[in-house]
């Protein structure tokens, strides 16, 4: 658990977290640790794709938590109703669908020596 002040910006508390736990506490999100086990970096993944199309500038910081709280909630939401190889945030599970979908080599027998 991180040890982070309470007055400090959810972002700052956020940047500290070394858990997914962490995030869930953080931002008062109820999960189902069994999910958590199975996808964490993806949710965590998913979150951090949710944040890059964010904007802050300018918000104040009930907003600032609640959008942050309503990106995990979604992400954490992709892995209840899905599964990490459907939803392939990794680029490494994005790439073994693109490969499986080519067609494989053909080497004649008469060309093996």
């Amino acid at each position: 658990m991180i040890n982070s002040s309470p007055t400090a910006s959810i972002l700052v508390r956020l940047r500290k977290a070394s858990s997914a736990e962490d995030f869930f506490s953080l931002l008062g999100v109820d999960y189902d640790p069994n999910i958590v086990n199975v996808a964490r970096l993806h949710i965590l993944k998913r979150m951090g794709q949710y944040f890059a199309q964010e904007q802050f500038a300018g918000a104040a910081e009930p907003e600032i938590r609640a959008r942050c709280k309503a990106m995990l909630e979604q992400a954490y939401a992709d892995f209840v109703a899905s599964s990490p190889i459907q939803e392939r945030v990794f680029k490494v599970l994005k790439d073994a669908v693109a490969d499986s979908r080519k067609p494989a080599a053909f080497v004649p027998l008469s060309e093996l020596k």
